[in-house]
């Protein structure tokens, strides 16, 4: 990834207690449920698993999201998610 590309993102991931997660640089949410968020970041793909998982606040104009609930883990993907999270999202509902 270009260097500059990399200056002007703002991503950042805080997990506090495996139960309070915030993220700033959200691009938007592919998917959610209770156990699984799918989101896009300026960074690329990113999964979150857990259980009773609840987005409490989301802001897309500042790319900012709050989940609460148990987080058992959290993935990057890769770039985006392109291709690549299309087949993880298809290995998941065969």
């Amino acid at each position: 990834m270009d260097d500059r590309r990399l200056n002007n993102m703002r991503h950042q991931l805080i997990l506090a207690e495996r139960e309070r997660l915030t993220l700033d640089g959200v691009i938007h949410v592919e998917s959610f449920d209770d156990q699984e968020i799918v989101l896009e970041t300026e960074l690329g793909g990113l999964v979150v698993q857990g259980e009773d998982l609840h987005i409490q606040e989301l802001n897309l104009e500042k790319g900012s999201l709050l989940v609460r609930g148990y987080i058992q883990s959290v993935e990057y993907l890769g770039d985006s998610l392109g291709k690549k999270s299309r087949g993880f999202l298809a290995r998941l509902f065969r």
